[in-house]
């Protein structure tokens, strides 16, 4: 029997490692199997095509794959799938392409006509679809403009009308009394069919007609006839044949900018590109036949506004067109492969570059993927999959388009059983431009099968906020291993779609789950992860976010745009968080220039601002306000307004006469604020003499200076300046005139010593004169007149060649003064002469007393600055200060408790006070100072420093417990010192961790100026810690210190007692005596009671012990003497 037992032992031992042995083998296979990516990709995409009525075409489309099954093809015309099965017109080849045998095209039926798409399908794995393409068909031909009879002078040009549809200008031609005409650099044919007949000579005479040809049917234009006429000489007005018009190519293609002009003297051309004369380039960039432009193979950087210039010597005209360049989408990243298990997080990106920007899709399977909760675009084009299902396996693709063209590009999702790893290193990918991926997380790990942990226990929420929740649990009784790891599923309550979170390191027993909607239940379970793999789920907890009561958030998708030089429309969405009903909205602006911040009110999303500056940069940003307050600032977005002509000429135009056939011209830019853009050039008119006729030049937009050559000599000239910007020519200057020399003087030299000077002193004045050197062949262009007291290099000022006197002035009395005078030109300065004089002393005290300044204005710039200005009514009306007087300017603010004044001495009529306190009223005056004379302080002006945010935090953060509500908490504090504004609102935040992220805190929002609020529902017996921040109009301040609290651990059961005895009612006292009880009889009353109370318990404690003590020593004697009995026995 023993050795059958041991026998029938031995054979189950070895059937249980042959079943152990196998079942690892089949874990072991099973885990390191991967379902490998299947290549598919198009091999050919359908292009844009032109077909003609009732001739056949073609749109080609192709696919590749290794899978079993092949590729299915099938066609979308404007986004329907095509049903081709009983057509006999359309039908799909074995390789995709479909097939049109003839084309069906009329006014009131174009079924042919369209976009198509074509779609590639592989039963069970899904569907890739490849770009769009346009199906158009040609049409009729039909003139909107035919030749005209025309008459034309040799060498001038000469434009024949013949405008087609746009899409048969490539088949237009052009014949010459029923001869083929050959184009050339002469005679050009514009984009809109036209024909261009430049410097016409007799040779050009004859019947000229336009044939549209190749579209099935022919079509001739009307006969014209052009006529050579003999050239008069008389001057004819300068106006354009043809003027560029704004056009839009692609890069890589050709464009040619028409520009032909007529008038007499024949003009020339050239062309601007912005503010830069363009420079010919061989096979890029060609002047054709002298006008106009034709630029090949574009770049981006041809883009811009070209200005075709013709002038002669009569006049000047110009035209501007815009050139946009396109730029077809492209791939910077494609989307790669994935492999990932169900309840993952995911992301397909997608990076993409084009001109204009392209806008993105995605496509699952062929059909548009919508964005909801769980797909999600990210990071501008990315697509973000949260808590996979397996039916999201399938292709996902990429589709970007824009005005140039249109790509796509696709990427499969393999999702993966739990038992089977995610490979490490996964295979080289077959699909064309796309990499492989595997998304990180807690896969199944395939390794040798062994016990897993049990489900972890007492899963609990220690923090509910309105968008995140932070759960806690403890290890499972049977972990079978040590460093587990967790994973938390959740989902939404009603939705089987999960999502999943993984501890970040092993051992740890909590996360936090972010990003949850406010007031919303969900549905939370915990995984524990051991060596040989997932464990046991643990129970259900279902957890409600609290309901989000605050102000708004930041208003999304703040858009501003300039419609006009003077306004802005802006538009914006209401924000995605804030409880209640938005109110109004503030719309803050800056002017970037002056840097001082305006609001306006706006009842709906959008407004308009006006009246502001020309081509001026202006910040923009909007608060929301909803019934608890001003929300949170979007951030700022500044936009410029459009430019326009300039309002204001050149300042400081000066002619300078160079010699006896040219005049240079020097001119400062319009002042800034009427510019009213970029200035892209200057033009400059000039005329002779009495004259009407003019003559220009222009120059660029930074050249300050034009010499003016091949002048008449001793003639009169007169020059204006205007500028220019891209909107146009703006007001000029006043005429300056300069006569020219007889003859040319020398300027290799200085001029020689002025022939006299002579002095006449007045009190405060002296009167300067003088001849000219006696050489008069040498240029003067000016006189220098040093003066000094004691030394002629104190002060200098320069004077016109022209002038023979001057007065200086501001003179001191009695004072001894030396005087030079020397004469200059371009070469440098001549030999001085001096002269001293003596000031005429004082006879007369100056009975006008020092006036206190005047207009005493204060200007906040910025929340610590304000700019102090005013006028001096002793000074001359331009306000030019040349004595040593100086002005101090004192200020204080209105604080009673800080009356202390501070003070600032200027030599100009302006001062800068920096360093202020924000938000805060200061008052200023000024005075004057010259020599021992003193004025009185000026008026005083006012000015409140804007407000910024807090820069302290509040003050004497304090936390207690709720008198009877152990689970309440009451916290108080004080406004913190430096509040910078009023004060809006509070946030507290709190948390049981005190160094968690401050993303992890519970928030509390407090609306208003209250310093005291509770907070409810706390967890017995837990330390919290607490901070707060103070909120004004501008933003948030810095957070308190953290303030620590614990929570009581229960209710005191006397407490409970006391409070239900402080519930009962108490017995009134005899009517019409009832009295307020003295407090001290009050007290002396509770004294007594306590103490009887007191003396009961003692009483009733003793009796109980004593009680106790007789049973237990009768107890003891019994069984002694039972145990003594037994014993007899």
């Amino acid at each position: 029997m023993a050795e059958r037992g041991a026998l029938s032992l031995l054979s189950l031992l070895c059937l249980t490692f042959l079943y152990t042995a196998s079942s690892t083998a089949k874990h072991v296979d099973k885990g390191s199997a991967a379902q490998p990516f299947i290549p598919f990709w198009f091999t050919v995409e359908p292009q844009d095509t032109l077909a003609i009525r009732g001739n056949s075409a073609m749109l080609n489309c192709s696919a590749h794959s290794d899978a079993a099954t092949p590729a299915r093809v099938e066609w979308k015309k404007d986004g329907t799938f095509m049903r081709l099965i009983s057509d006999e017109r359309r039908h799909i080849l074995p390789d995709g392409t479909l097939v049109f045998t003839h084309v069906v095209h009329s006014k009131h039926n174009k079924p042919d006509e369209g976009t198509y798409q074509c779609v590639a399908t592989i039963e069970n794995h899904g569907s890739i679809s490849s770009r769009t393409a346009r199906l158009s068909v040609a049409g009729m031909p039909r003139f909107a403009s035919q030749p005209a009879p025309s008459t034309v002078r040799p060498g001038d040009s000469q434009v024949m009308a013949c405008e087609v549809n746009s899409d048969l200008v490539p088949f237009t031609r052009w014949e010459k009394d029923r001869q083929s005409l050959e184009l050339s650099s002469r005679l050009t044919q514009l984009p809109s069919g036209a024909l261009v007949i430049r410097n016409a000579s007799e040779a050009d005479a004859g019947l000229y007609r336009c044939l549209v040809e190749n579209v099935g049917s022919s079509k001739s234009s009307d006969e014209a006839q052009l006529q050579i006429v003999p050239e008069t000489g008389e001057d004819r007005k300068l106006e354009f044949l043809v003027q560029p018009v704004s056009v839009t190519k692609m890069v890589g293609t050709s464009v040619l900018l028409p520009c032909v002009v007529t008038g007499f003297p024949v003009p020339q051309v050239r062309w601007m590109l912005g503010d830069k004369l363009l420079q010919e380039s061989e096979g890029h960039v060609e002047v054709m036949g002298g006008d106009s432009l034709q630029i090949s193979n574009i770049t981006e950087k041809n883009a811009g506004v070209y200005t075709c210039i013709a002038d002669n010597s009569n006049a000047t005209i110009e035209a501007q067109a815009q050139l946009t360049v396109q730029v077809a989408p492209q791939f910077v990243r494609r989307p790669a492969n994935i492999y990932a298990h169900e309840s993952m997080d995911i992301v397909f990106e997608c990076e993409v570059s084009g001109s204009p920007a392209p806008t993105v899709k995605w496509v699952k399977n062929g059909d548009a993927v919508i964005p909801s909760d769980y797909f999600k675009i990210v990071k501008e084009h990315n697509l973000q999959v949260l808590g996979l299902v397996k039916s999201d396996e399938g292709f996902y693709q990429c589709l970007a388009e824009n005005d140039a063209g249109n790509i796509q590009s696709s990427a499969q999702l393999i999702i993966l059983d739990h038992d089977v790893a995610l490979p490490s290193f996964p295979p080289p990918s077959l699909t064309p431009n796309t990499t492989d991926h595997v998304t990180p997380g807690s896969g199944g790990i395939a390794g040798p099968a062994g016990p897993t942990p049990s489900a972890p226990r007492d899963v609990v929420a220690s923090l509910v906020s309105t968008r995140f929740i932070k759960l806690t649990w403890r290890q499972p009784a049977e972990p079978h291993g040590d460093d587990l790891t967790y994973s938390v599923f959740y989902s939404t309550e009603g939705i089987s779609r999960e999502r999943v979170v993984n501890t970040s390191r092993p051992g740890e027993m909590q996360v936090t789950i972010q990003n949850l909607m406010p007031d919303t239940k969900y549905r939370f379970r915990v995984v524990a992860h051991n060596s040989n793999g997932q464990g046991e789920t643990s129970a259900a907890l279902k957890v409600a976010t609290q309901a989000e009561v605050q102000v708004p958030g930041p208003a999304p998708n703040l858009q501003a745009v300039s419609n006009t030089p003077t306004s802005v429309s802006l538009s914006w969405d209401k924000p995605l968080t804030g409880n209640g009903e938005m109110l109004t909205y503030k719309l803050y602006y800056t002017d970037k220039s002056f840097d001082s911040e305006q609001d306006v009110d706006s009842d709906g999303q959008s407004y308009t601002m006006t009246g502001l500056k020309k081509n001026t940069e202006y910040s923009f940003r909007v608060v929301a306000n909803n019934q608890h307050g001003p929300g949170v600032s979007t951030e700022d977005i500044v936009v410029r307004t459009l430019s326009d002509v300039p309002s204001a000429a050149p300042q400081n135009l000066t002619v300078e006469v160079q010699n006896s056939k040219s005049i240079m011209l020097r001119w400062q830019p319009p002042p800034l604020n009427g510019q009213n853009g970029e200035i892209t050039g200057y033009k400059i008119r000039y005329r002779k003499g009495p004259r009407r006729s003019e003559a220009a030049e222009t120059t660029g937009g930074t050249q300050l200076n034009k010499l003016i050559d091949g002048l008449d000599r001793g003639t009169e000239y007169s020059f204006r300046v205007s500028a220019m910007t891209v909107n146009g020519t703006g007001p000029a200057t006043d005429w300056n005139s300069a006569e020219t020399f007889e003859s040319d003087l020398d300027e290799s030299r200085v001029p020689d010593q002025p022939s006299s000077l002579h002095v006449r002193p007045l009190v405060n004045s002296i009167v300067v004169s003088w001849t000219p050197p006696e050489n008069q062949d040498i240029v003067v262009r000016g006189y220098s007149i040093g003066y000094g007291i004691g030394s002629p290099h104190a002060q200098t000022i320069k004077v016109d060649y022209k002038q023979r006197y001057y007065t200086i002035e501001n003179l001191d009395a009695s004072s001894h003064y030396v005087i030079t005078l020397k004469a200059f030109n371009n070469v440098g300065e001549g030999i001085p002469v001096y002269e001293s004089a003596i000031t005429r002393p004082q006879s007369v005290p100056d009975p006008s007393p020092m006036m206190p300044p005047v207009g005493v204005q204060a200007s906040v710039l910025s929340y610590d600055t304000i700019k102090v200005t005013w006028a001096d009514n002793s000074l001359p009306k331009n306000q030019r200060i040349t004595d040593n007087r100086y002005y101090t300017v004192r200020w204080k603010t209105n604080i009673p408790a800080n009356t202390k004044v501070k003070m600032a001495n200027t030599t100009s009529l302006n001062y800068m006070v920096t360093g202020l306190k924000p938000n805060t009223l200061y008052e200023f005056s000024v005075m004057v100072t010259k020599g021992r004379r003193v004025s009185t302080w000026s008026m005083t002006a006012q000015g409140t420093t804007f407000e910024t945010i807090p820069s302290s935090s509040p003050k004497d953060v304090t936390v207690v417990s709720k008198e009877n509500k152990p689970r309440t908490i009451i916290v108080n504090w004080q406004p913190p010192s430096e509040a910078n504004g009023k004060i809006t609102g509070y946030i507290i935040y709190y948390s049981t961790d005190v160094n968690a992220e401050v993303h992890d805190w519970v928030i509390e929002p407090v609306v208003g100026n209250r310093l005291t609020h509770q907070i409810q529902d706390l967890t017995l017996d837990t330390t919290y810690y607490f901070k707060i921040q103070a909120r004004n109009s501008k933003g948030m301040g810095p957070m308190s210190d953290a303030v620590n609290f614990r929570t009581p651990k229960t209710e005191s059961s006397d407490k409970m007692a006391n409070d239900q005895a402080s519930n009962l009612p108490s017995k009134p006292g005899p009517s019409g005596n009832q009295q307020p009880p003295d407090p001290g009889t009050s007290v002396g009353k509770s004294g007594v009671g306590s103490s009887e109370n007191h003396i009961l318990v003692i009483i009733i404690i003793i009796s109980v012990g004593a009680f106790t003590i007789i049973v237990v020593v009768v107890g003891a004697f019994l069984c002694t003497r039972r145990t003594t009995s037994h014993q007899k026995k």
